[in-house]
């Protein structure tokens, strides 16, 4: 089956189809990392885009059942050169294309990734519409009749609809009894959180108590947190206006720790405004410099805005950057328990560098107890 992708600039791209038939608008955009397609699949922060790998060969290893970040594929559509027809890997239960085809989602191969990731290098990223049943004039004029990805609030289309609990045993009911031995009480705001943020606090003794991205502050402060953290997630941050006020009015009440969209609701909440990024930091390779320590870190990024230090309130310093581009990669209150990380501690995928850092939050919950 033939399919096209059209951007909103007018190039085209044909290949062929993998996954399944339709139509799907998105904004596209380029990871550069080799490996992880299954979490990039399912990474929440996703939701809305068209997602070009630029790894020529992606499905080598096969979709099984352990490495998904959330509950579905989140992606609009999927693009690569060429997707593995036969992988090999003792946990592979389905191809990419059998995986994409049973979860609805679109995709394309064999098209020239490079050529696509250089354009939208040059000019950024932008709308497109991915199709195996519209002819090109018919899908550039559903393409400019559709909303913009700006437009629409993906935070909520993404975060839990319920509570719930996860601890060193796995995700239960937000009423279940807590295990001995608990260490840590986390909640995290669920703006579109991966799993494996879970697991790593879990892992350090937490039981984390995960909430909508609705919940005001009264109802984070009714589960009596050690600390609050607040999850990665996709869209526009200004479109969050509800959540930041959330946040200020926790400042002060319970140590706080953003990772990527929470960095920039942090960041909100203490004056800054955020801007968009010519074509995002979305790889497993980006270098982030500790301006305190010197320290520079191999990160795993996936992000298309970045905060604008220069409205920070005082007291919010910037803590980190990225050497690429000198953007804020992380932010630290000089006198209240609060710390930030635009990029994912948890990884899945990409290095694991900067996974102390759900030590050093709960080593604050600790200086904070005593």
């Amino acid at each position: 089956m033939k399919a096209i992708l059209v951007l909103e600039d007018g190039i085209t791209f044909e290949g062929e189809a993998i996954g399944a038939p339709g139509t799907v608008v998105g904004e596209v955009v380029f990871n550069t990392g080799m490996t992880g397609y299954q979490e990039i699949l399912t990474d929440p922060s996703y939701a809305g885009q068209i997602v070009t790998l630029t790894y020529p060969l992606i499905g080598n290893y096969g979709i099984n059942e352990e490495d998904d970040e959330s509950r579905r594929v989140q992606v609009s559509a999927l693009v690569v050169r060429e997707a593995c027809e036969h992988p090999s890997n003792w946990r592979a239960r389905w191809t990419l294309r059998e995986h994409l085809r049973s979860k609805g989602v679109p995709g394309i191969h064999r098209i020239d990734t490079r050529a696509l990731t250089r354009r939208l290098r040059a000019a950024g990223v932008m709308m497109g519409i991915l199709t195996t049943e519209l002819t090109r004039e018919e899908a550039w004029r559903h393409l400019k009749s559709s909303p913009r990805y700006d437009e629409f609030n993906y935070v909520r289309m993404v975060t839990t609809p319920e509570p719930y609990v996860w601890d060193a045993e796995g995700m239960k009911p937000a009423d279940a009894p807590e295990l001995p031995g608990t260490r840590y009480r986390i909640t995290l705001i669920d703006c579109g959180l991966k799993y494996n943020i879970l697991r790593r606090f879990a892992a350090l003794g937490s039981r984390v108590t995960v909430l909508p991205c609705t919940a005001t502050a009264e109802d984070i402060l009714a589960t009596h947190p050690d600390g609050v953290a607040l999850s990665p997630g996709p869209g526009d941050p200004a479109l969050l206006g509800d959540i930041v006020q959330q946040v200020r009015r926790l400042v002060g009440k319970v140590p706080i720790f953003g990772i990527c969209l929470g960095n920039q609701l942090v960041g909100a909440a203490f004056g800054a405004k955020t801007f968009k990024l010519k074509f995002g930091h979305r790889g497993c390779n980006h270098p982030v410099k500790d301006l305190l320590s010197g320290q520079v870190t191999i990160t795993s990024q996936n992000h298309g805005y970045a905060v604008d230090a220069s409205g920070l309130e005082k007291g919010m310093e910037v803590w980190q950057i990225n050497l690429n581009d000198g953007t804020v990669e992380g932010l630290r209150h000089t006198s209240l328990p609060i710390f930030t990380l635009q990029y994912h501690p948890e990884a899945s995928p990409g290095p694991r560098d900067s996974d102390p850092y759900f030590a050093e939050f709960l080593r604050l919950i600790d200086s904070v107890r005593s």
